[in-house]
């Protein structure tokens, strides 16, 4: 949930690293938000002529900057600007698969875009109910998504199905790795949400190859 008010300013203690509201409280989730930028820019050259996959690749950088920036100034609105682009690539990448894996028009695809709310609406409080999850469980219905395309398409595209199970398992493997920040920091000071970076880069970068080599099958089927 986004702050509000007075909020937007007030510093933000939410990870095992962050001791004090100091700007460089948090020096490794803040270096691992290169894993981001990197891995847009190691997939960047296979994606030449591939618009869609384009704009994925430049959003992946800029979640890198959001969550940087947040893990810095640690304040509401620097919140919003860690949230608002993992939100965006969620769309769009939501988009891009009714397109192109469903082969769905532009209507029907806005339709599935706007079901994406009162699916986490459904889904979420059942993730809320897991012990443990706490504020993580916001993030488990993607898992849930993707493992849901993933099922439905594996007899018409097996090979995008399974990059698309494959991606579900690593991002399941990342919100378990910020699941346990906070309850693992009395053992693990240092604390495990560097490692949701890390392996958020890693799944969102898998799933952009997964539309990249999905793209490229089109093309030379078309041939």
């Amino acid at each position: 949930m986004a702050p509000g008010g007075g909020e937007m300013f007030e510093p933000i203690d939410g990870y095992c690293e962050r001791l004090d509201p100091g700007l460089w409280a948090e020096p490794v989730n803040f270096l691992t938000n290169v894993a981001f930028m990197f891995a847009a820019i190691w997939i960047w050259p296979g994606l030449r002529g591939m618009i869609w996959g384009q704009v994925l690749a430049v959003n992946l950088f800029v979640i890198g900057l959001g969550s940087a920036l947040f893990h810095t100034v640690a304040q509401g609105w620097a919140a919003i600007a860690d949230v608002v682009p993992i939100l965006t690539y969620v769309l769009i990448y939501i988009a891009l698969s009714h397109r192109e894996y469903w082969g769905h028009s532009w209507r029907r695809t806005a339709v599935f875009l706007v079901l994406f709310v009162p699916f986490v609406a459904a889904t979420l409080p059942l993730f809320q109910m897991v012990p443990g999850l706490g504020s993580s469980a916001t993030y488990a219905p993607v898992p849930l998504l993707i493992l849901l395309h993933a099922v439905l398409l594996r007899r018409q595209l097996p090979q995008v199905a399974r990059g698309l199970a494959i991606g579900a398992g690593i991002l399941c493997l990342s919100i378990l790795m910020r699941a346990v920040d906070e309850p693992l920091c009395p053992v693990w000071p240092l604390g495990t949400h560097f490692m949701w970076h890390i392996l958020n880069a890693v799944m969102l970068m898998h799933m952009i190859a997964v539309y990249r080599a999905h793209m490229l099958a089109a093309t030379r089927t078309e041939r």
